[in-house]
């Protein structure tokens, strides 16, 4: 679930660069694609391995199907971590996609302004997918963190096993719902379709 939220705030800063570049990318040189890999990965291993080493700890989640850090513990220790996480692997990653195509669509409407017919779909087209994708981020992350702090710091058992369940599906599925809104609503991928 890190991987995906950090690769879409890195991807979203990569297409806002791509897209705002006076110069003709280089098709050639993988260097700053493999730098992005690497450092999505290497964030979050960050973020994942410290529950191995004390910090908090990995335990059955919702009905126990699946694993997940222990949200229901109520210890200081578990509580830091978890407050770390939501707002470094999820808060600062949105951050980072709202800027990136916030300053995307300026650069957009900048070109349109001069191209006043070609540049206002594409522009339309731009926003409708910073649209979507910023929705579908929050639909998917959004239930899963508000439970997660809920069991953390509400009372104990107001979250069951049962109403856990939707938002964990919904934050695992997230990985697969991006690709989609991307192939559909890039116009370039839409029109080999």
């Amino acid at each position: 679930g890190i991987i995906s939220l950090i690769s879409l705030a890195v991807l979203s800063y990569e297409r806002y660069c791509t897209m705002t570049r006076t110069t003709e990318a280089d098709t050639t040189n993988y260097r700053k694609s493999w730098t992005g890999i690497i450092l999505s990965w290497t964030y979050s291993l960050l973020w994942t391995v410290p529950p191995l080493f004390g910090w908090s700890s990995y335990g059955p989640e919702g009905p126990g199907i699946t694993c997940s850090v222990n949200w229901h513990s109520k210890d200081a220790n578990n509580a830091s971590y978890i407050v770390c996480l939501f707002i470094f692997c999820l808060v600062i990653p949105f951050a980072i996609i709202v800027y990136s195509y916030g300053k995307l669509l300026c650069a957009v409407r900048q070109v349109s302004s001069i191209n006043k017919g070609l540049g206002r779909s594409r522009e339309q087209r731009i926003l409708v997918m910073v649209v979507v994708m910023v929705v579908c981020f929050l639909l998917c992350w959004l239930p899963y963190a508000a439970v997660a702090l809920i069991a953390t710091f509400g009372k104990p058992g107001l979250i069951t096993p049962a109403a856990s369940i939707i938002p964990a599906i919904l934050a695992k599925s997230s990985t697969v719902y991006n690709p989609i809104i991307y192939v559909f609503l890039n116009k370039q991928v839409s029109e080999l379709l």
